[in-house]
């Protein structure tokens, strides 16, 4: 027990010391050991305003959008503001080539027009509880781990309608119960033309300057008794416990700003041979096997619009974790990040070697990493060629869906489960085009084939392609889409109206599919499982010792998708040598980037003319012209699109969605200096929505500062 007590007493010890103001993704419930920060940079709000259980505060605003970014509630009747990257998906399935609401926009005039979506969720925070003394017995981490957080969380709420969910931090140091409200109507409501809500696309994207209106708006509901429930013309807008109001006085440098959302991921206090794998194997593996897949999406949508409304979603996806991907490596070696880590792990392990006590301990980490790597460079590669090539293929991955949905009816013959499997089926095939998909079919499995080596490789590429398709990769791609129900709708329905077992026995994709995945389990889950479980055992060795030799350092938990807190500044930059970068940029600058001829930098006829008439509202800054993006010093990831910017009065001023292209290795070390979150700012959002929508209606419903 005393091993529990000082790691805890560490952390609180911890939490309250901060080295950068800017840097840190903080637990709202334990932010009042970070108030007098705050208060420094001007934050005029109490820890209560920010996060309470007794009554409506910021926590109360902030939402889980999707699973996979953040929104905020803008309004008393549940509108809320998100990304338009993060509403991109549902507006896509909206979309088609009589309606194509991606290159026009879509605005509801009134609540009678807005579109549901099913299966988009939105999920609030109710509360959090720290359950730490749980996990341990006589100081050492229990084994039974997920055993003692179902206990957790079905005592947690027992009686309600909510949900909960145990989460990790510290490396399994800490545990925190998060206890969560969800709701299952949510509507779309509002969002500009890709035009305006991509503008730069994939050029400008992780860039500044940014001209960026990356918003859209939807509207949450609930039944008629304020509760969750699932979509019906009778529920009735959502009346949140706090909404935002909005400020229309704009930004200064050096203003204070706050960003509130659910931070996706960083791996902070990764060793630097964690670091070289990614930068050596990891990141160029997956940059090379996207690039591939990308080539061939971007061929086909120029040439079809409607396959370009099939896979624009998709093809942003695929996108902007390519662009990731190559600019940490260039952020890992410009900034020359493994360095700093070993030089950091020197000093650490002097500090170790130091003590007796602390030697006994921790003496052996170097050792464990060391041999726990050396296993993990040898399997790396293939395993990325495994989930990005092999699986890159959504012919193979959507065969791998319907083998876990269809589990109980090939192994018992259950029809019911097929029937649970048909939504998945047709939003498969909705964004599917046949010839497109063959392309990728070919390409990325013929480079699944070459990057692995053959002993790795199934069964079917050593034996079967040989034998049965003369090793000629097209020939296999075209029996499989002359064969198999995961290439053709019409097979797909016939085999759902009339299931059997047989059919899947002899499909030829989900053949391939399901003795890849055996024998690739078989041949490297072994290690991977190894591996994986020496790396968390090390990795909750070292973050105890940590926390002991930085007692007087910052030490936030990496982001693991649960909501932070980040607090900074609004802050202008030096990119570069003989580049200064400013905080704002403006509408102006739109019209500088026009280009008829560059898809990423058209400019609607609207908003040229609504430029050149300088009809601009009450939106103006004090330059005159009207703002579009600014930039702050917050500490953001993904995850984190869509979160609120908020200033020290509790008031919102933007919406980030994005980080800068010379600090993206920010998720793996904070670079103080470069790393700034860009947000599209409040004042954009609004013009938009009045004077380039006409939607000026919806204004009235929020509460404007």
């Amino acid at each position: 027990m005393k091993q529990i007590l000082i790691i805890l007493f560490a952390l609180s010890v911890l939490i309250n010391h901060c080295s950068f103001a800017d840097e840190g993704m903080w637990l709202p419930h334990l932010i009042n050991r970070n108030m007098k920060e705050l208060e420094k940079l001007g934050c005029k709000l109490t820890a209560e305003d920010i996060y309470s259980i007794n009554k409506s505060s910021l926590k109360d605003v902030v939402v889980n959008f999707g699973n996979f970014c953040t929104g905020e509630m803008i309004s008393a009747e549940g509108l809320l503001l998100t990304n338009h990257h993060c509403g991109f998906s549902s507006v896509q399935t909206h979309s088609s080539v009589q309606k194509n609401y991606i290159a026009n926009g879509f605005w509801a005039m009134n609540k009678s027009e807005e579109l549901p979506n099913a299966g988009l969720t939105v999920t609030f925070l109710v509360r959090v509880e720290d359950v730490s003394s749980n996990y341990f017995n006589n100081g050492i981490l229990v084994n039974n781990i997920d055993s003692v957080s179902d206990v957790l969380q079905r005592n947690a709420i027992r009686g309600t309608h909510y949900t909960a969910e145990v989460k990790s931090f510290y490396e399994r140091n800490a545990f925190y119960l998060f206890v969560n409200e969800t709701y299952k109507d949510v509507r779309l409501v509002g969002v500009p033309p890709s035009a305006i809500g991509k503008f730069g696309g994939d050029t400008d994207n992780w860039m500044w300057p940014r001209h960026t209106g990356d918003f859209c708006l939807f509207r949450v509901y609930a039944g008629t008794d304020g509760k969750p429930a699932d979509y019906s013309p009778n529920n009735v807008p959502l009346q949140p416990r706090h909404h935002l109001p909005i400020s229309l006085k704009g930004i200064r440098q050096n203003d204070f700003a706050m960003v509130m959302g659910f931070s996706g991921n960083t791996e902070r206090y990764l060793n630097s041979q964690g670091i070289l794998l990614a930068y050596n194997q990891s990141n160029p593996t997956k940059i090379k096997i996207r690039e591939q897949k990308l080539a061939i999406l971007a061929a086909a949508m120029k040439q079809d619009p409607a396959i370009r409304i099939q896979y624009a979603s998709k093809y942003a996806r695929i996108s902007n974790y390519y662009k990731y991907f190559i600019g940490q490596n260039k952020g890992l070696k410009a900034l020359n990040v493994a360095a700093r880590k070993e030089e950091d792990e020197a000093s650490f392990y002097r500090w170790v070697n130091a003590d007796e006590q602390r030697k006994k301990k921790y003496g052996t980490l170097n050792e464990g990493y060391e041999k726990a790597y050396h296993t993990y460079e040898k399997i790396n590669v293939p395993y990325v060629y495994f989930e990005e090539g092999f699986f890159g293929i959504d012919v193979f991955l959507e065969a791998y869906k319907a083998s876990s949905a269809l589990s109980a009816f090939i192994s018992t013959g259950d029809v019911a489960a097929v029937q649970k499997y048909k939504p998945s089926a047709e939003k498969y095939y909705k964004d599917f085009d046949k010839a497109t998909e063959k392309k990728v079919f070919i390409a990325l499995l013929q480079s699944y084939k070459d990057g692995i080596p053959e002993s790795l490789q199934s069964s079917f590429f050593t034996t079967t392609l040989v034998k049965k398709y003369k090793n000629n990769m097209s020939k296999y791609a075209d029996d499989v889409f002359s064969k198999s129900i995961f290439t053709d709708q019409n097979r797909m329905n016939a085999f759902l109206n009339n299931p059997q077992i047989s059919v899947l026995e002899k499909d030829p994709a989900f053949q391939t599919m399901q003795v890849t995945l055996d024998e690739f389990r078989a041949k490297l889950g072994p290690y991977l499982g190894q591996v994986y479980g020496q790396l968390d055992d090390l990795n909750h060795v070292y973050m105890e010792a940590y926390l002991e030799w930085k007692k007087s350092g910052l030490h936030y938990p990496d982001a693991n998708f649960s909501m932070r807190l980040t607090y900074g500044s609004v802050k202008d930059y030096n990119a570069k040598d003989a580049v200064h970068y400013l905080h704002q940029t403006h509408l102006q600058g739109i019209m500088e980037k026009e280009d008829s001829l560059n898809d990423d930098f058209i400019v609607p006829g609207k908003l040229q003319h609504l430029y050149a008439n300088k009809d601009f509202g009450n939106y103006a800054d004090s330059t005159g012209n009207i703002p579009v993006c600014f930039i702050t010093n917050n500490d953001i990831t993904g995850g984190n699109s869509g979160s609120p910017v908020i200033n020290a009065r509790g008031e919102l001023i933007g919406c980030a969605f994005d980080g800068n292209w010379e600090a993206m290795s920010g998720d793996l070390v904070f670079e103080p200096k470069l790393q700034r979150c860009i947000a599209v700012d409040v004042r954009y959002i609004l013009f938009i929505i009045d004077k380039y929508a006409g939607a000026n209606y919806l204004l009235k419903e929020m509460t404007l500062k």
